[in-house]
């Protein structure tokens, strides 16, 4: 077949699917969808497939227009055992958080309304106070994300002058998104002292100048160097730029408001640890480890947080509302003590072998079949806790036997509604139950069952 027996526009453009679409959505933007199921359509037949016939154009057009125009990002059921899973939004919300965020959006809300005085306040008062009190912070500040907190602190503090950074951090955080091109961008000068796996207190001192604005000291969050290596501690660093003038500034990630140690994983950096050091800012994620929404926070002295609130840059990326609410209300679980049990990774990380064991019991009684209990390891995730794992149970459904294996299992699970997002291991689809929420254990064992029968 030939691109001559490709079925033009206007003859697909009179099926019955095009017309319903045209009649719903509009005579132009179906046209433009038409055109781009034919254009699809003779790229395939140039590489050597069979030109499609009208109908098949018309079911493409279908489904090409329900998928547009449905609800993105959808919510899916994260059965793969990695708690704070980037691909599928970090992680999930506390009860509250949601709460507040929906109480916020569904109507107006005091966001910049001081509701004692009728006069405008600002959005960052309560959650000032909160982080105030959870880091010992003189100040705190809110942004979008932890990228942009960083680059609001550089530009804030260091545009024009240099910044000294060891070389053994000056790494990628994610996405491409580069501590050196991130400095680059604020305006300021990167230094890098020591090497990739040792580096001294001594080597920042010796790299100090009249221009310097500051030392960056940057968490590995997302990897991990052993063996034989040295970085000074965040206090040391404090203790040389008291003598020589000169501000720490400290990325710590994840944002870990807790002793990770206390559940069986190593020691994580935390804010209030940075704070108490005397570093001048600190910045770190609320979406990892803090288990609220995507942002990022500052911390640190008044004076140094007073600089970046005043910067033109602090408008460009402060936190909206919604993510307000949800951060203020996942803070607030700190502030009562009862995150552990009220913040969903939380409950994830703490949960028991035991426990997981007994839920990947029920799901793999009420599934059947060849499916299997088997002990896994679950992971942290989301750019935390590098090669820390969890002792797990998992549901085990083996791939042999079955239609397209275990990869054609995991398609067809990531086709339920809502879709169920497992991980394969060895030809076997793996299901662990520490990363699905009690609510969603009916809907896992449903979807098991569909995909694989």
């Amino acid at each position: 077949m030939s691109l001559r027996d490709l079925p033009s526009v206007e003859r697909a453009l009179s099926t019955t699917p095009a017309q319903a679409l045209r009649e719903r959505y509009g005579h132009d933007w179906v046209v433009g969808m038409v055109r781009d199921c034919v254009e699809e359509a003779r790229l395939s037949v140039r590489n050597g497939a069979a030109a499609p016939s009208v109908d098949e154009i018309a079911a493409l057009l279908e489904e090409k227009a329900r998928r547009l125009v449905e609800s993105h990002p959808r919510r899916v059921i994260n059965a793969t055992g990695v708690i704070i899973h980037t691909n599928l939004g970090r992680a999930p919300l506390s009860r509250e958080a949601t709460e507040a965020m929906t109480g916020v959006a569904q109507g107006y809300s005091s966001l910049e309304l001081d509701l004692d005085s009728g006069r405008r306040g600002s959005r960052q008062d309560r959650l000032q106070a909160i982080l105030r009190r959870l880091t010992g912070a003189e100040a705190a500040l809110a942004v979008n994300n932890n990228a942009a907190a960083l680059l609001l602190g550089l530009s804030a503090i260091a545009a024009g002058r240099e910044v000294i950074v060891s070389r053994g951090e000056a790494v990628e955080i994610g996405g491409g998104f580069r501590i050196p091109d991130v400095l680059a961008q604020s305006g300021a000068t990167l230094v890098e002292v020591g090497t990739t796996n040792r580096t001294y207190a001594s080597d920042y001192e010796a790299a100090i100048s009249e221009n310097t604005a500051a030392l960056l000291k940057v968490h590995s969050s997302n990897f991990r160097v052993t063996g034989f290596t040295h970085s000074p501690g965040t206090g040391e660093l404090v203790e040389l730029g008291r003598r020589r003038g000169v501000p720490i500034l400290h990325d710590v990630g994840s944002g870990c408001l807790l002793d990770t140690r206390l559940y069986g994983l190593s020691s994580e950096p935390r804010p209030q640890d940075s704070v108490r050091a005397g570093a001048g800012l600190v910045f770190f994620s609320t979406d990892k480890l803090l288990g609220g929404p995507q942002g990022g926070v500052i911390v640190g002295s008044e004076a140094l947080v007073g600089r970046l609130s005043r910067h033109p840059l602090a408008r460009a990326v402060r936190i909206d509302k919604m993510s307000l609410a949800a951060l203020t209300a996942t803070l607030l679980h700190y502030v009562k003590r009862e995150a552990p049990r009220m913040i969903p990774i939380w409950r994830m990380i703490s949960a028991s072998p035991h426990e997981i064991g007994e839920r990947a019991a029920r799901w793999r009684e009420a599934i059947g079949g060849d499916a299997e209990v088997s002990p896994v390891k679950s992971t942290v995730g989301g750019g935390s806790l590098p090669g820390e794992t969890l002792d797990s149970w998992a549901v085990v459904i083996p791939g042999a036997g079955i239609s397209q294996g275990a990869r054609g299992i995991a398609r067809r699970l990531r086709e339920q509604d809502p879709p169920v997002i497992a991980r394969i291991e060895d030809e076997r689809v793996v299901l662990d139950p520490r990363t699905v929420l009690p609510e969603e254990e009916d809907a896992v064992v449903k979807s098991v069952r569909e995909a694989v029968l």
